[in-house]
């Protein structure tokens, strides 16, 4: 199933983040330029949406590099909150593989985020690192992915929270004409 711009501005949306149709198109393109975001960080964030994302799923790179510049941006904050959970990934990886996350094959990625206990710890953005790479991370690639149509089809969501339905959207997929 192949991630759209479509979904990245659902999902977007369904985050509360306002971004015109423009910049999606160009950012989901790849042609918009940013200096907000540092690219190892962003990379990085890619390569956890490889890996928690189902296999399935495709042109997740673009999907990921969408959403994680337009949630971060003009919120200071959140950014840094990502840049600190990155680097707490980084730092895990470094200690235990030698390498920076980005640059773990997709088993080892996985195996990562497992040994690090991700799958398991609460999400908190002030917690320690496994709740920060959790809640900045992983939950927040998974929140964007199920709430769009899309992603919401994988896990039999026919209409995710936040997707426009109306009164026929439970007698009908989205993207149908019956």
């Amino acid at each position: 199933m192949e991630l759209t711009r479509r979904d990245a501005m659902g999902a977007l949306a369904a985050a509360g983040v306002a971004v015109g149709a423009g910049v999606v198109a160009d950012r989901f393109a790849g042609t918009e330029e940013t200096v907000e975001f540092d690219e190892h960080a962003l990379a990085t964030t890619v390569a956890v949406g490889r890996a928690v994302y189902p296999s399935e799923v495709e042109n997740v790179e673009s999907f990921v590099r969408t959403y994680a510049l337009s949630r971060s941006e003009g919120d200071e904050d959140y950014r840094t909150g990502m840049a600190d959970a990155v680097a707490a990934l980084d730092e895990y990886t470094q200690e235990w593989y030698d390498s920076d996350y980005v640059d773990l094959g997709s088993e080892a990625a996985e195996t990562a985020l497992y040994e690090m206990g991700v799958d398991v710890e609460e999400p908190d953005p002030e917690g320690v690192e496994a709740e920060r790479v959790r809640f900045y991370l992983v939950n927040e690639l998974l929140y964007a992915l199920y709430t769009t149509e899309t992603g919401g089809r994988l896990v039999g969501l026919e209409n995710p929270q936040g997707f426009p339905g109306g009164t026929d959207s439970y007698q009908r997929a989205p993207g149908t004409n019956r």
